[in-house]
């Protein structure tokens, strides 16, 4: 298999707010926009695409409709304390505090409307212990 793009879709039963809530807080713009579908793009990375789509939707097989559930978004930055400083401002819910984690990452999460869990995170340097876990070719990005 050699994907061209590879990209989650949120399922849910607002598309219009869903979408408004990435492009408003997470920097996307829509690519694409229909009542039951919405592609977004990141403005600064094209590259990181993410899709809503209406959990309804006959497109999608019976016994998959629903909404999105059981799902972290991650998106990984090179500044948290700023993200998450902007965030807290505009009124987003802090599920996790802002905290340093021994295995590497310094974050915290968020939800969106439908409770998709948004986990914004800069990678630091593990603690020995984790760092004995990583992959020589992981620690060095």
């Amino acid at each position: 298999m050699n994907p061209t793009q590879y990209y989650p879709v949120i399922m849910t039963g607002n598309v219009a707010g869903t979408a408004a809530f990435y492009c408003r807080y997470f920097g996307f713009r829509p690519m694409f926009e229909a009542e039951w579908y919405v592609h977004l793009q990141m403005d600064e990375v094209p590259s990181v695409n993410l899709a809503i789509l209406d959990g309804a939707h006959e497109t999608i097989p019976a016994e998959g409709r629903g909404r999105a559930a059981g799902l972290i978004l991650n998106f990984e930055v090179e500044d948290v304390d700023a993200v998450h400083a902007r965030l807290m401002a505009e009124g987003l819910p802090e599920c996790l505090p802002l905290r340093d984690e021994a295995f590497g990452q310094r974050h915290f999460i968020t939800k969106d409307p439908n409770g998709v869990l948004i986990d914004v995170i800069t990678p630091i340097p593990p603690d020995a212990a984790f760092a004995a876990q990583y992959t020589e070719e992981a620690l060095l990005t």
